[in-house]
């Protein structure tokens, strides 16, 4: 479980209502949107905020049966949503195929409900589909990517029902807290690491 976050869990922060991905966007709009879960959304918010062509990241939930989730709900695992990652892209930059290689590049898809000390069913390794051109996608990038790793892909890839935008405290959490323990513990060396290999910009 990521202990020092839960000791972050506070009453009173602003709440969105319901955010389906996407829903809002201006009519003349050329972005698009993906949504990812690969263990604390802190991580993977970081990680894809760092690549061209993404427009923005927003943490929240998808994938569970109760509206609005907070997360002290969340967090009970009794919900059955996942931490996610909204993404905003412009495709004229950056293609979906290339998103999915870095979420494959920035978790591990192989243990199941878990990422290294995060543990539970919020922590899965999940691609949320708009459509059916992003499903095949997902499908042919996870029978490439079993390649990369030894132990068999656990990944889910599912269609999108609802996202539900985190609590704002949430959002932009390493920019805004890059010396907190569990930011300079866990989430600095990954995204260190990804600027190394290349897969995200500095």
């Amino acid at each position: 479980m990521r202990t020092i976050s839960m000791l972050l869990v506070a009453f009173g922060f602003a709440r969105a209502t319901i955010a389906l991905a996407g829903e809002n966007r201006p009519m003349d709009t050329k972005t698009e949107f993906a949504v990812f879960g690969g263990g604390c959304f802190w991580c993977m918010e970081a990680v894809f905020e760092r690549v061209p062509g993404v427009v923005a990241v927003v943490n929240g939930y998808s994938g569970g049966h109760l509206a609005n989730p907070t997360y002290e709900d969340v967090c009970s695992h009794t919900t059955g949503h996942a931490e996610v990652v909204q993404i905003e892209y412009d495709p004229a930059k950056v293609s979906y195929e290339h998103l999915l290689d870095v979420f494959w590049d920035s978790h591990n898809p192989t243990t199941l409900n878990r990422q290294g000390a995060d543990e539970g069913t919020q922590y899965r390794s999940v691609v949320f589909y708009f459509d059916e051109g992003q499903r095949a996608a997902a499908e042919k990038s996870k029978a490439a990517a079993r390649a990369r790793y030894p132990d068999p892909i656990v990944t889910e890839i599912v269609p999108l029902q609802k996202f539900w935008r985190a609590e704002d405290y949430h959002q932009h959490y390493f920019a805004q807290h890059p010396n907190q323990g569990y930011c300079a513990l866990v989430i600095r060396p990954k995204v260190a690491k990804l600027q190394k290999e290349g897969v995200i910009s500095k």
